[in-house]
């Protein structure tokens, strides 16, 4: 055993434990004047990650030295916070001031130590040790001096310039928006970069959207042997070989409905009224017939996770060779599906149900509005598409049927406001049109739904590897603090916060469904709910009241259906315990990555939609609105227009003094009160594009009739 194994032996078993440098030496003998040959191992020690040193010159393992792993969230101020990895030994997060950061950086990985300071309620640390740094590039605006060139993060929780010399950035612009590569990390001094990517000028709309791409690290093209993989894939097309075994359903009537700009399709339906109830058929695009585990094109998906959607674009998992091509189910194409048969009673329960290998053909590439106008018998298009009315009519009966034992289970039919944000390539022009659900949307969900428990109930039953779709039920502070809320819009929610169920929420949904408020209801029970999220192990799906529910129906654009549709043939074909020996350590993975870059993908869908929110009201300023009031702080009202674009109200530009009552949630005057869910009237005012918020003036609240 070599010297370095005898020491860190003795740091395991406890006996160099947090021992300083003339304590380890006192301890293994070792003279004091030969302490530079022992630190010299302790130093490869630490490089290795076997051991610490807390910066107090005390040596040991990360446990034996209490050190916190976790995650460094910055401020623009200059301090940070701790968000610890173990959250069951750390409720709460650890206060890191400036000096106490050492080098360390937002987003960065660290090691710290517990401090006996308090910061407020939070617990102070510092900083022992940086593990990994958060970012490798990163998006601001570049500024030139005669000295040198910065770049401004656009994050501003990064809260220091990156140092760019001179002599690298001579050729660019002074106040471009910028991506830049960080290369170095000097102690005590800016981070060095280069800047590896002009998005464009300061004030152009399309450089700050790209901006926010960017900063997601959300990539646009793929890289060349991943576009030849997906062409070749496309070229093979459907052979003779490839239908050996499948079920024929060309010559069944199929449809999709979709939006009319969608171009990746991967749901078809049919649909047939039997003597007992229902032969629904929900065929999803065989995605994994093209696409092979730990292939060029695999792995790309499995790093992006998801198909991105903006309002001008939209960022596909897969190439568009495959997403709009072979893979696609395009109208009067054949194109090779897995394919989930349900036979429903006339109650709505699934009697009987099979997964089976499929080859479609659809019949119609038909839209929501079109689906809507054959229910709602408009002549022109039910004339249009005779062929499959009486199938649109037999969806609308069953999709009722559905949602009403649905409800009985107790499923939470959030009715949440989505701004639609359309986008006019050739005008430019950006509209949001009034929030609208057509029933037709719901049939989509409906038929989506139940083949997506169907196919996750079957893969519990023989105890396969899966990648599951779970909802835990609300914690008990955030069950608390909802019921609170609705108790103070006049509501008498009736449930133990320690033990909400689905048809809790559904209850208190039910009761409100014709008040002002509902849309915001709706708002802030979403927010009291945990988030839903993959997990190779089984959960239940608390919205949907289901005991077991998986992602089937869209691996076009998701990577856990994609995952799950090859564990699914594996069984097909009999491969039960080659399914188990792929899967059972890939697919705990593959649910954390999907979550992950699922985070990823809603945040930047987000933080652009609102980009062009603020763009679009830019354009209204001066004009009057109705609103909802969606939330109330101490410092004004936030309110909701009908197109869900919610702008801010602050405090002192309301007539009067008033007071904030954090447990109503409302503003408090001598005559006047707001509070979440009363109508008013408002005027745009103003835009701020930095943080993406459209400032209103309060006009008066509106009477209700």
């Amino acid at each position: 055993m070599s010297t370095k194994q005898k020491i860190f032996q003795a740091f395991e078993n406890g006996t160099l434990a947090c021992k300083n440098i003339s304590e380890i030496c006192k301890t293994l003998d070792i003279p004091y004047r030969e302490k530079n040959r022992l630190l010299g191992v302790l130093d490869e020690l630490i490089k290795e990650g076997k051991i610490y040193e807390n910066g107090g010159g005390r040596y040991g393992t990360s446990e034996q030295l209490g050190l916190i792993k976790g995650e460094i969230v910055g401020n623009e101020r200059g301090f940070a916070f701790l968000v610890p990895d173990d959250k069951s030994a750390y409720q709460n997060d650890f206060f890191i001031p400036k000096k106490y950061l050492r080098g360390a950086l937002h987003g960065d990985k660290v090691l710290a130590q517990k401090s006996t300071v308090s910061f407020g309620e939070r617990e102070e640390a510092s900083v022992v040790q940086i593990l990994s740094r958060g970012y490798e590039k990163i998006v601001g605006t570049f500024r030139r001096d005669r000295r040198a060139g910065y770049l401004i993060p656009d994050e501003k929780k990064f809260s220091t310039d990156i140092y760019i010399p001179l002599s690298a950035c001579e050729r660019i612009k002074n106040g471009v928006k910028a991506v830049a590569k960080i290369t170095s990390y000097p102690f005590g001094r800016a981070p060095g970069g280069e800047i590896i990517e002009i998005l464009g000028d300061e004030d152009d709309f399309f450089a700050e959207e790209l901006s926010i791409i960017r900063s997601y690290d959300l990539k646009e093209e793929f890289p060349p042997h991943v576009e030849k993989e997906a062409k070749k894939q496309e070229a093979r097309g459907i052979t003779a070989q490839d239908l050996i075994n499948r079920r024929d359903f060309t010559d069944q009537l199929i449809i999709t409905i979709d939006g009319a700009d969608t171009r990746d399709i991967d749901d078809a339906i049919s649909l047939k009224k039997t003597e007992n109830g229902y032969l629904l058929g929900v065929h999803i695009a065989d995605v994994s017939h093209y696409v092979a585990p730990r292939s060029h094109l695999d792995n790309e998906a499995f790093s992006r996770g998801t198909s991105v959607y903006f309002p001008d674009r939209v960022l596909p998992m897969l190439p568009r060779a495959l997403s709009n091509g072979i893979c696609s189910l395009n109208e009067g194409e054949e194109r090779l599906t897995l394919s989930c048969l349900m036979e429903i009673d006339k109650k709505g329960a699934v009697k009987k149900s099979e997964i089976v290998e499929s080859v479609i053909c659809s019949a119609h590439k038909m839209t929501y509005a079109e689906v809507s106008a054959i229910l709602d018998g408009d002549e022109p298009t039910r004339e249009k598409y005779l062929d499959v009315c009486e199938m649109i009519e037999l969806c609308a009966e069953l999709t009722r049927i559905l949602q009403e034992k649905r409800e009985k289970k107790g499923s939470v039919s959030l009715d949440v406001k989505e701004a639609k944000i359309l986008f006019d390539e050739n005008t430019g022009e950006i509209t949001i049109p009034d929030y609208e659900r057509a029933f037709s949307y719901q049939i989509i969900e409906a038929f989506m739904v139940l083949a997506n428990e169907t196919v996750a109930e079957f893969m519990q039953s023989i105890e396969a590897p899966f990648i599951y779709r779970v909802h835990e039920k609300p914690t008990e502070e955030k069950a608390a603090a909802f019921r609170a809320f609705a108790q103070s819009l006049s509501l008498n929610p009736r449930f133990q916060a320690d033990d909400v169920k689905p048809y809790d929420y559904r209850n208190i949904l039910k009761s409100a469904e014709n008040l002002p408020s509902f849309s915001i209801l709706n708002r802030v029970m979403l927010r009291s709910m945990q988030k839903a999220r993959y997990a190779a192990e089984n959960k239940g799906h608390f919205g949907l009241a289901s005991d077991c529910y998986c992602h089937f129906t869209s691996p076009i654009r998701r990577y856990p259906d994609l995952c799950i549709h090859r564990i699914i043939k594996e069984v097909l074909h009999g491969n039960y315990d080659s399914a188990i020996e792929k899967y059972a350590d890939f697919a705990p993975r593959a649910a954390q990555q999907s979550s992950d870059r699922e985070r990823r993908a809603t945040d930047a869908e987000r933080d652009v939609d609102d980009l062009y929110k603020t763009m679009y009201m830019s354009e209204r300023i001066g004009e009057e609105f109705e609103a909802v009031i969606s939330g109330v702080t101490v410092y004004g009202l936030f309110a909701e227009l009908p197109f869900a674009v919610e702008g801010f109200i602050p405090i002192e530009s309301i007539f009067g003094d008033f007071t904030f009552d954090p447990d109503r949630l409302r503003l408090v005057g001598r005559t006047d009160v707001y509070a979440i869910g009363e109508r008013v009237q408002v005027k745009v005012i103003d835009v701020d594009f930095y943080r993406r918020r459209t400032e209103f003036r309060l006009l008066g609240k509106i009477n209700e009739e």
